[in-house]
Formats: structure tokens, C-alpha cells, sequence
């Protein structure tokens, strides 16, 4: 996928006129991006639309137009839009309660690196995780990550191809597996251009 450019941005007054339908369409979009691994922990992909709403979501809440604000923005999303050989995802741990919350992200410690993409019977592909900035110390995580899954050409054919493919987490605290529906299989499929 093509990176953003400011071009490709609509102006404040252009977004605030439009912004409730694109709200809509993202929002949509967004749900048939989602895998949740558990009640508690999502995985929302990403690509260039959820990029380019973020970017323009945050360009109407700080009140940015000028182009080198605008390019600083873009040069933080862009590299959350998958490249043609990854997927690029936010996993996110969700609990209403602080002290629940503080509880279960010690017990998780770690868990960012412990998430994996499986095609078929190739070898787990575990996400790269944080590479902006390290989100987690070593006695808890952070309740938000952002991860890269880089899948090999074989790979990237056999799901293309409509092989299984599953996702899941291998930490000792947290041992999950999920076959990604065949609709959210189909849709990350257009993210291997």
C-alpha cells in the first residue's frame, strides 16, 4: 500500500462537513478488521484507511494544517500501513477496571512478543512488536502494542490461496489460538499487494 501523503489529506473544514460519514465507513471498515483473541484482547489490522482516518482525526483534534505538522503526523502513521509482505496490527488489552487492569497487564508481561500468525502448516511467524518505542517494562505490559507480522512469499500465496490461518498467543499466562473467519482472512488478503 501507498503511503499517505498530505495530498491525499482533506482539509479541516473539508473533514469536519464530511467527518460523520467517514466515522461510519471507518468504523465499519474497522470491524471487519478485528480478531479478538479473548473477551479481553483485541487485534485491530491496520492499513492505509485506519491510518489516514487516524491522521486526520488528530490533525481536526490539535487543529493542525500547517504542512510540516502534517508531515510529522504522516511520518508517525506511515510506517503502520502494511508494505506488500506484512501485516501491521494494534493489539489491545481492554479491562474497565484499574486495578484489574494493573493486575492482569503484570501477569502479561511480555505478551507483545509472545502473539503469532500461523498459514496452514508453515512456521508461526511472531509479531515484531513496539518498534516505535518499548511499551512494556519487565514486570508488566502496556495495554496497547503495535505489531509487525512479516510473512514469507509461500506464506503470502497459501493464504491468498484460502489456507488456514490462525492466530493466537504462546504466553504461559495467556495461552490463546483462533482461526481468523474466513471474511477478516479474505479482507487482510488485499494488504499482500
Amino acid at each position: 500500500m501507498k503511503p499517505i501523503t498530505q495530498e491525499d489529506l482533506l482539509s479541516l473544514e473539508e473533514y469536519d462537513c464530511q467527518r460523520e460519514t467517514i466515522q461510519d465507513r471507518i468504523k465499519a471498515h474497522k470491524d471487519r478488521r478485528r480478531l479478538d483473541l479473548d473477551d479481553y484482547i483485541s487485534v485491530f489490522f491496520e492499513d492505509r484507511d485506519t491510518m489516514w482516518y487516524q491522521v486526520q482525526e488528530i490533525a481536526k483534534a490539535e487543529r493542525l494544517y500547517k504542512p510540516e505538522e502534517l508531515q510529522d503526523e504522516l511520518g508517525v502513521y506511515n510506517p503502520l500501513i502494511p508494505d506488500g509482505s506484512n501485516l501491521k496490527a494494534t493489539m489491545m488489552i481492554q479491562y474497565d477496571d484499574r486495578p484489574v487492569r494493573m493486575e492482569k497487564l503484570a501477569e502479561l508481561a511480555g505478551i507483545e512478543h509472545r502473539v503469532w500468525l500461523q498459514v496452514d502448516d508453515h512456521e508461526r511467524v511472531y509479531a515484531i512488536a513496539d518498534e516505535d518505542l518499548d511499551r512494556s517494562t519487565h514486570d508488566k505490559t502496556s495495554a496497547v502494542h503495535f505489531m509487525r507480522f512479516e510473512l514469507g512469499e509461500a506464506m503470502i500465496a497459501d493464504w491468498k490461496a484460502g489456507a488456514t490461518v490462525r492466530m493466537g498467543c504462546d504466553h504461559e499466562n495467556r495461552p490463546l489460538e483462533v482461526t481468523l473467519p474466513e471474511g477478516l482472512q479474505e479482507e487482510l488478503a488485499g494488504d499482500f499487494r
